[in-house]
């Protein structure tokens, strides 16, 4: 049956050879039956099917007593068919072109979000590029299979139609494909430049909250999308009129553009004026704004000198991390941290390292040690105490300007050196690019006076034992 209706040389052809032998037509012949009308139809002259003109050759194919008796056939049995047939019965009748409201198509796409959960990276980009709808979007998306797993078929094909289909999406629909983009890292410049263009848009009739949705992929990718130049002045000026609607959201969406080292004036003076203080240190999320306000106004005195508006209150500083990101504890037995860790001890000794010490403004380091001009490894016990780190556990009354000024005092003698393990969910997806928040914690580190010593996986896979191990270190060090 395959081969006959493959060699039809016409769409009467077809629809007879699976209409008049049912008893020998299976479900993964339909999709086949679709996908040669297509074909048919594409050489003939006149409208695609679907097109609401019965005139020519594709409007009279819609007429046909076989083609709706072929139509019937596949929404009476697709409950039964494989996910193969079901996936290539949809996409085969999106190709011909048949309305969205059609029963076949309505059943296919019930039939096809029922059993998401089940489909494979082929199955559901099939899916999305036939169905292409904000319903349809949103089902995928919102599957929480589909988005814990990333998709490298999916991602290449929805990177091709995504930016001729994001006019007609929905924000919540776009909110819901940038928190894909952000979750798998995806530095892919054309979904982000379209996620950025849907913002330049849509950017008034939104609130804060889908706003902040749509503007963190950037700065989780470290990526300045190809409109910033537009882009960020009228998120500023949203924010000018939205600030005190959702303090939260200003805040994330302001730590976005940090990332990003843009510095909006205007809503800083905003965010660290007392009235803002105030709304924000008597809402249920005061604790969490109080550490991005302290990560901000670090970001302020470290990256944004000539800032000369009001800063945040001494009294409200807190550190903005006190432990290790929970993704790097989560990942805690793929990290290479551990090998670093024990190679680290049988080449200088625990005396002369501090493991996951939290420096000022609530930086977690891997590694922390102090070398002298000669490029020894000095044990704490040698390393005066005005010179030290300052301490974390004070944010209270700490001064970062104090604190690089104590860390450079002796730069002659002496340098305090941060050994930073990168591993792979520390980049973008495929790429050598740090995600934002860790490249914006080695700018600060940098500027707080420490020496980066990166150690990123892609050289760590390649060492073999602790002997490699260790040598590698010294080389760095």
């Amino acid at each position: 049956m395959k081969r006959l209706i493959e060699r039809s040389r016409s769409v009467g052809e077809v629809l007879r050879w699976v209409t008049q032998n049912p008893g020998k037509v299976s479900a993964s012949h339909y999709p086949i039956a679709l996908h040669k009308l297509g074909q048919l139809l594409q050489q003939q002259p006149g409208p695609p099917l679907g097109a609401g003109d019965s005139r020519g050759p594709a409007g009279q194919v819609l007429e046909q007593p076989e083609f709706h008796v072929l139509c019937q056939a596949i929404v009476s049995g697709c409950a039964k068919f494989d996910n193969f047939s079901i996936v290539n019965c949809l996409y085969a009748a999106a190709a011909l072109g048949l309305p969205g409201e059609s029963p076949l198509v309505r059943v296919l796409e019930d039939e096809s979000r029922s059993r998401l959960g089940r489909f494979n990276q082929k199955d559901v980009s099939m899916v999305f590029s036939s169905e292409a709808n904000n319903k349809a979007l949103e089902a995928i998306f919102s599957s929480q299979l589909f988005y814990e797993n990333r998709q490298e078929r999916f991602i290449r094909s929805m990177a091709e139609w995504l930016p001729r289909k994001a006019e007609n999406l929905t924000p919540y629909t776009m909110a819901l494909i940038a928190k894909y983009v952000a979750r798998h890292r995806l530095r892919e410049p054309r979904l982000l430049d379209t996620i950025a263009n849907f913002l330049l848009k849509r950017g008034e009739q939104l609130d804060s909250k889908v706003i902040q949705k749509l503007v963190f992929p950037f700065s989780r990718m470290n990526y300045r999308p190809s409109n910033h130049g537009e882009l960020f002045p009228k998120l500023e000026a949203i924010l000018e009129q939205k600030a005190g609607s959702s303090p939260l959201a200003t805040v994330n969406i302001l730590m976005s553009m940090f990332q990003l080292s843009h510095f909006p004036q205007t809503v800083l003076h905003q965010v660290f004026s007392p009235g803002f203080i105030t709304n924000v240190m008597s809402s249920p999320y005061a604790l969490i704004v109080r550490r991005y306000l302290s990560l901000l106004d670090a970001a302020v005195e470290l990256e944004f000198r000539e800032y000369s508006g009001p800063r945040l209150d001494p009294r409200y500083r807190v550190l903005m991390f006190e432990h290790a990101l929970t993704a790097d504890e989560a990942n805690r037995k793929y990290s290479y941290k551990g090998l670093v860790a024990e190679a680290l001890r049988q080449l200088v000794g625990e005396e002369c390292y501090r493991q996951d010490e939290v420096l000022p403004p609530g930086y977690c380091t891997d590694f922390l040690l102090w070398i002298n001009r000669s490029g020894t490894v000095l044990p704490l016990s040698r390393v005066p105490a005005a010179s030290r780190a300052p301490p974390a556990t004070s944010p209270v009354t700490m001064s970062l300007r104090s604190s690089v000024l104590a860390l450079t005092s002796d730069l002659q003698d002496f340098a305090p050196v941060v050994l930073s393990v990168n591993d792979k969910w520390h980049y973008c997806q495929n790429s050598d690019i740090l995600v934002g928040s860790r490249a914006m914690r080695d700018r600060h580190l940098r500027l707080l006076g420490y020496c980066l010593v990166q150690l990123p996986y892609t050289e760590l896979e390649k060492v073999s034992g602790i002997e490699e191990a260790k040598h590698y270190l010294r080389q760095k060090l």
